[in-house]
């Protein structure tokens, strides 16, 4: 399919060529889904944890005797019944992330790209540089091309300058081709590939 290529100052820059083997298959809300778990599982830190009887602090001799005191028998004050004591089937710390099949995550990111391209929230740039770090005049362009929130992706080096400009700018992310998800493109509302990201995207989607 093809489609409009701009500039950064909203101006026509020609057309491309989109594969439509990779924007424009059929959109699967199962296998977004399925990624965008998947992605939040390994970002989870999994350090919450709790102590059981053998960890917490305290003594441990026996409480009192066993018999003749007329309570119930105890045989350590750092059992789970006692303030202080210990935790029965507390959470522990432990690896959240899981795998998820090659395929299916090639096939998530191609449904992430579609989904954009047929909500017509698919913008080319020409190029993603600025002359300056300024964020006023980038703001001011973004607004003119009609983007408040947005994942903007550009090839494998990013301009340094643009990105300080872009930094300060709410709901406005800068990603290189390599990191390119699920999850970052589906959280912000308008999708902005330069040509080379797409070059880069369709060869290693291909």
């Amino acid at each position: 399919m093809k489609t409009k290529v701009v500039t950064i100052d909203a101006k026509s820059a020609g057309e491309i060529e989109l594969n439509d083997a990779i924007f424009g298959v059929d959109v699967r809300a199962d296998i977004l889904d399925r990624a965008v778990q998947w992605q939040l599982a390994k970002r989870r830190a999994g350090t919450h944890q709790t102590k059981t009887i053998s960890e917490v602090s305290g003594t441990t001799k026996k409480p009192y005797a066993q018999k003749g005191t007329g309570n119930a028998r105890q045989g350590s004050l750092r059992s789970v019944q006692f303030r202080g004591g210990g935790q029965i089937f507390g959470p522990v710390s432990r690896d959240h992330s899981y795998d998820l099949p090659k395929k299916v995550r090639q096939l998530a990111l191609k449904t992430a790209l579609s989904s954009k391209a047929k909500e017509g929230k698919l913008i080319v740039l020409d190029v993603a540089k600025s002359d300056d770090h300024k964020t006023k005049s980038m703001a001011a362009k973004l607004k003119k091309l009609g983007v408040s929130s947005a994942l903007i992706i550009d090839g494998a080096n990013l301009d340094l300058n643009f990105c300080r400009a872009v930094a300060n700018i709410p709901l406005v992310d800068v990603l290189p081709e390599q990191g390119a998800n699920v999850y970052d493109i589906l959280r912000r509302d308008t999708l902005v590939l330069t040509k080379n990201a797409v070059e880069q995207l369709e060869a290693r989607l291909k």
